[in-house]
Formats: structure tokens, C-alpha cells, sequence
């Protein structure tokens, strides 16, 4: 990986803001409510469009790929400064969940058959979630169902100021945090057991790898090939546990929870491993991909995604630095 690739990596990319500045919005938002909170947060998310070229780029990009991908989909003017102030009141809505401050009454779960019969199976099963939505605030779903328990795994290295706001609280639910870091046989075996006494394990499956020598693998997606990881679909086989898909997005006031299945990783034989993987990461792409159709401007990877060599002269996104 060369140094421009690891500067445009995800994982160089700090957090932005401090916890101080976090908080104080929390604050805003608690004591004087939503409508001066959104009048604080226009100059700000207008200050960070402004202070970060790199994620206008990426932004710009998605969008375009979207407009060529799903012809129909309605996006905003200046469809970039938009993109960020979706971000930032997404930022709002983990806290308010993580804090256990969110109205349960907005959360609308669209597959809740689905997702009763996961737990109730008491077999437990992967996650998989992506950067579209807001997955945190499933986490209330704790408070409708008690026996649901989960292990989130997550890159933290960059965003320990923001995990700091939530050092002092209570959650709502017991949520078990694994830094991806520290993936390996202990973890795995953290893991296993978590499944095994009927919990869920979540983690992100749209990011490129941090470490060089991960397994990847190269999917269409809107259109261009991207790298996803393999590691959570291949967990999943090892584990021999069910495989879901969780979306969490907002519309119309309300967070609708999508919850699919992706196969289950007991099914292939060793020799079938890869194949299976392959359907499954087909699968969550492809699903993926008709979230960010019906949700345009909730899908947060501020960061170059796609192989650039990838693109047809169509597909190219234009170097304007508009939105």
C-alpha cells in the first residue's frame, strides 16, 4: 500500500470535532430542543464541508455513482453540504441512542418476525451492518427485548473521543465493545461464545480492511468495483451461526429497522466455504446497494471507496470541486 493509498485510507482519517464540542451540541439539543439544535448545526457542518476537500470528493462520488445506478433517485442542490448535515444529525441520533435518550416509539422494526424468530432460535448469529444508517440505535431494541445481547466489534483506534462519551453512562443494553484490533484466536473464542449462549456479534462489512494482508474481494457496487471484507462472512462460516444484514436508516421521522438473513454459515462443507462466501458477500452488496437507492443520503463512507481504474468514462466523477 502505497503512502498516498494509506492517506486515503479510512483508518488515517481522524475523528473530527472533540468530545467537548460533542457534548455541547448534546446539550443544545437537551435544553433548548431539535429546531436550535438544527440552526447550530447548519454553520457547523458547514465549517467541516468546508475544512474537508477529501470527503466532498468521496461524497461527490457516491453521488454520482447513485444518479447513474438508480436513474429515479431524488437528491437535493448542493447534494454534498446535505450529505454532511445528514451526517451530523446522525451523529446526534448514536448519542441520544447510546445514551438511551431516543423515543422508542420512532424506532419502526419492518422484518420483526424475522428478527423475533433469530432470537427466539437461541442459536445466536453474525451481523453484518454498514455505514448507511445509524445501526446504534437498534441497540434500544434491548429495552423490547431483554434476552437480546450483542458484541459489537468496531475500529476504535480513531474514535476514542468519541467512545469517551459514553465512559460515564449507563446504556441501554449491555453492549460488548472488541476493537478490530484485536481480532485473533482469543477473540474468536469471545466470540464463539457469545453465539453460543444465543447472543449477536456485529460488524461493519463495507470498509476496506485496515491491515494490508486482510482477504478482500472485489464486488460491483453502484456500478464500479469496490473492495469489501471477507472477514465477517468468513467468521461466519467458522462460527457454523446464522449470517443477517441490519439496517437502521431514517425517513419520515422515524428510524426503520431492516433486518434480512444471508444464509447461514452452517450450511457449506469445507469445500464449499469460498463458494458460499461469495454468494453471501453478492448478497449483502447487492442489498446494500438498494438501501442506498431508498436511503441516498445516509450512507456515511466519507473516503475514496472505489478502485479509481474501475470506472467507465461515464462513471468518472467529474473533478468540479460543486456538489
Amino acid at each position: 500500500m502505497s503512502r498516498a493509498d494509506r492517506e486515503r485510507h479510512w483508518a488515517s482519517i481522524g475523528e473530527s470535532g472533540s468530545t467537548a464540542g460533542i457534548r455541547l451540541m448534546l446539550a443544545i439539543h437537551e435544553r433548548l430542543g431539535m429546531g436550535v439544535f438544527r440552526a447550530v448545526l447548519a454553520p457547523v457542518t458547514l465549517y467541516y464541508w468546508l475544512r474537508r476537500p477529501l470527503a466532498r470528493r468521496a461524497s461527490r462520488e457516491y453521488q454520482h455513482r447513485l444518479r447513474h445506478f438508480c436513474p429515479g433517485v431524488r437528491l437535493p442542490r448542493l447534494a454534498t453540504l446535505a450529505h454532511f448535515t445528514s451526517f451530523g444529525t446522525a451523529m446526534l441520533e448514536r448519542i441520544l441512542a447510546l445514551h438511551g435518550r431516543l423515543d422508542l416509539d420512532r424506532v419502526r422494526v419492518m422484518d420483526r418476525d424475522r428478527l423475533a424468530a433469530a432470537i427466539e432460535s437461541g442459536r445466536g448469529g453474525l451481523i453484518v451492518v454498514s455505514h448507511l444508517g445509524n445501526h446504534e440505535i437498534c441497540q434500544l431494541l434491548g429495552r423490547l427485548r431483554p434476552e437480546l445481547s450483542m458484541s459489537l466489534v468496531m475500529h476504535t483506534h480513531h474514535a476514542r473521543r468519541f467512545n469517551a462519551l459514553f465512559d460515564d453512562i449507563e446504556r441501554p443494553m449491555a453492549v460488548e465493545l472488541i476493537e478490530v484490533s484485536d481480532m485473533g484466536p482469543a477473540t474468536a473464542q469471545r466470540l464463539q461464545a457469545r453465539i453460543a449462549a444465543g447472543g449477536f456479534v456485529v460488524i461493519a462489512a463495507d470498509r476496506d480492511p485496515i491491515e494490508q494482508h486482510a482477504r478482500r474481494r472485489d464486488i460491483s457496487f453502484l456500478g464500479a468495483t469496490a473492495p469489501f471484507p471477507e472477514g465477517a462472512f468468513w467468521l461466519a462460516t467458522l462460527l457454523r451461526c446464522p449470517l443477517y444484514f441490519l439496517i437502521c436508516a431514517r425517513h419520515q421521522g422515524h428510524y426503520h429497522v431492516h433486518f434480512e438473513s444471508l444464509g447461514d454459515g452452517a450450511d457449506p462443507s469445507r469445500r464449499e466455504r469460498s463458494t458460499w462466501i461469495a454468494t453471501a458477500m453478492t448478497l449483502f452488496v447487492e442489498r446494500l446497494e438498494h438501501y442506498c437507492c431508498r436511503y441516498p443520503l445516509q450512507w456515511f463512507n466519507f473516503y475514496a471507496f472505489w478502485h479509481a481504474r474501475s470506472a467507465t468514462p461515464e462513471q468518472r466523477v467529474p473533478e468540479s470541486s460543486g456538489s
